[in-house]
């Protein structure tokens, strides 16, 4: 992928030098729970805005919103540091594009997130943002939580960290902030109060951020930003996170009714769709069901 660093952008916080970080955070796929468990807490705290972590015993406190920069300098090495420069440049070019697309797709004007970068644990609007829960975005804040050591995690998973397959973890999450912006975040919340549709519309919510993620690299592509290999190495890291995926790394087995974010056939089906098509109208994956990207 092409890309020029250029700074950190105006719409990052960047809190990884706040001191009290430390412990009190899940490990990864720990608590006893195992980390489908932790990713069904994850998904509850954040689609119904209370926090589900609490039960674990993290997370407690009052919800707040964030806008503080970093409090101390930022330690970090040669490789992080190109990190948050990416993910600067994707964060300012994605939100470019939908500044520009969103109100041409889908007749809303769009609004900046922020981006928030942090080590072990920090507060977000949604209750306490853990490197155990991964990337994630908050819609009572409108801001989307990265903690770097994630990649180690993600390759554990059969992950990989090359320039895209980094991208399309940040334009997934901003794609679940276009979601917030027209409405459908909302919608989807509304019917995870039916316990019998919680699955269904929390993997639904996911697999259209997916989607919106490709729409977002499909101008990426037609501006000649990808290389060859790009879309591949993207599509390993959807693959990495589909739910069957970390089922069997977990268990070894398999529960489709206690997926939340979708199989990994599901997943790249959806990024592919928006990577071929451009175009946010085709992403209602609410409409066509998980599997509807096949029709």
């Amino acid at each position: 992928m092409e890309w020029t660093p250029g700074g950190m952008s105006n719409d990052v916080e960047d809190r990884r030098g706040d001191s009290g970080g430390g412990g009190g955070f899940l490990p990864f796929g720990g608590g006893g729970l195992g980390i489908i468990g932790v990713i069904v807490l994850v998904v509850l705290s954040l689609v119904t805005g209370h926090n589900f972590l609490g039960l674990l015993g993290v997370g407690g406190g009052t919800p707040q919103t964030q806008t503080r920069q970093s409090s101390g300098p930022v330690q970090e090495s040669a490789d992080e540091h190109r990190d948050t420069q990416l993910l600067s440049f994707v964060l300012d070019d994605a939100q470019k594009f939908w500044t520009e697309d969103l109100p041409q797709q889908m007749g809303r004007p769009y609004r900046h997130a922020k981006l928030v970068l942090f080590r072990n644990q920090t507060q977000s609007g949604c209750g306490a943002a853990q490197e155990a829960t991964g990337p994630f975005y908050c819609p009572e804040d409108e801001r989307v939580y990265i903690d770097l050591d994630f990649w180690d995690d993600l390759k554990r998973l059969g992950g990989n960290t090359a320039d895209f397959s980094q991208a399309y973890v940040l334009a997934h999450e901003l794609g679940h902030h276009v979601q917030n912006i027209l409405g459908i975040e909302q919608k989807a919340q509304q019917m995870m109060q039916d316990r019998s549709q919680r699955s269904r519309a929390s993997v639904e919510l996911e697999l259209q951020a997916d989607c919106f993620a490709g729409v977002w690299g499909h101008s990426m592509q037609q501006r000649g930003k990808l290389d060859p290999d790009d879309l591949q190495e993207a599509l390993k890291n959807a693959a990495a996170v589909g739910d069957d995926h970390i089922q069997k790394m977990e268990r070894g087995t398999v529960s489709p009714e206690s997926w939340t974010h979708g199989s990994s056939a599901e997943r790249q089906g959806w990024f592919s769709r928006g990577m071929t098509t451009g175009d946010a109208r085709q992403c209602n994956t609410f409409q066509a069901g998980p599997d509807g990207y096949q029709q």
